[in-house]
């Protein structure tokens, strides 16, 4: 395990310089004397290859910029973005970090599942942990029907996304005819639609913030009329002590994810169910602090300084 020359650690982090969180944790690094360089996912490079032998790199490989290869800890900030070929190897990439020993949070399988909301929600299925009935359907037959299994009233989301992005209830005829009809125009190939079960619920969820062997939560109240508690759609968020068998579905919901840092959301549903929504991996914390008052960015990286110790030990 490298260390940074004045006794911190280097931060590596993977995101937005100017993006609000990326202050908060640069923030928190400077206050706790590290080093921090933060790199937009376009930025990052590797060669293969031996014709000049690459620093400190195993198999042959380097990548660039070099303030990442250095990195005691890569952090991710934001999701990869891109197509497919720009997400795969931006994952192969963390991947090839991971398997030379720096430890990089959240790992990139984690990011993978949480990602692919389809993959995330059968693993927290395999753990026996309470998930919406979900269907995920391709040609236009297959969509209406799992839409009238749902009695005609279900929620429609990208399998990609976040922030309630794309998130629409499909309550008559019409709603799924324009569903089916965007499907229709991709021709043969189909497209995947992600079809959940609508969960009456009392206006409000909750959002646990995993951060290692802390969690923080809070209470994201709907706006008036709306079913949807996001913050980012008008939900108001209010601090909430979670009772601790809520705190320990959403750490078993992390875990079956592989994430270490992860926005958990729990929905207390109007007939008795407690059902694990979906896990974030790069989970958003601004209406949190702002409601709670804690200063995430600083558990974090505190939780990074635990990573980077462990990792140390295990070399």
């Amino acid at each position: 395990m490298r260390r940074a020359r004045a006794g911190g650690l280097r931060v590596a982090i993977l995101g937005d310089p100017a993006g609000w969180h990326v202050g908060r944790l640069r923030r928190a690094l400077t206050a706790r004397g590290h080093h921090e360089i933060v790199v937009r996912w376009a930025e990052l490079a590797a060669e293969v290859g031996t014709a000049t032998p690459p620093p400190a790199a195993a198999g042959g490989e380097r990548f660039q910029p070099g303030a990442v290869d250095a990195a005691d800890v890569v952090l991710v900030r934001s999701m990869p973005g891109g197509g497919l070929e720009e997400v795969i190897f931006r994952m192969d990439l963390l991947g090839r970090l991971a398997a030379r020993g720096t430890p990089v949070v959240n790992a990139p399988r984690a990011l993978e599942i949480a990602i692919d909301k389809y993959l995330s929600l059968t693993r927290l299925a395999a753990a026996g942990l309470p998930v919406p009935r979900t269907i995920v359907a391709q040609d236009p037959a297959t969509i209406r029907a799992a839409w009238e299994s749902f009695s005609g009233d279900c929620i429609t989301k990208p399998l990609f996304g976040s922030q309630g992005r794309g998130l629409l209830r499909l309550a008559d005829r019409s709603a799924i005819d324009a569903v089916i009809a965007a499907v229709t125009d991709r021709g043969p190939e189909g497209a995947s639609t992600y079809l959940q079960e609508f969960v009456p619920h009392q206006g409000w969820d909750v959002r646990v913030l995993v951060i290692g062997n802390r969690s923080i939560s809070i209470r994201r109240v709907a706006a008036g009329g709306d079913w949807r508690t996001n913050v980012s759609c008008g939900g108001r968020p209010e601090a909430f002590d979670a009772p601790a068998e809520w705190v320990d579905l959403a750490n078993r919901a992390a875990e079956a994810v592989g994430a270490e840092v992860a926005g958990v959301d729990l929905l207390p549903a109007r007939d008795g169910r407690l059902l694990v929504l979906e896990v974030n991996a790069v989970p958003g914390w601004r209406g949190l602090e702002s409601a709670t008052g804690v200063d995430v960015g600083d558990a974090v990286i505190r939780h990074l300084e635990n990573r980077a110790a462990t990792s140390a030990d295990a070399t």
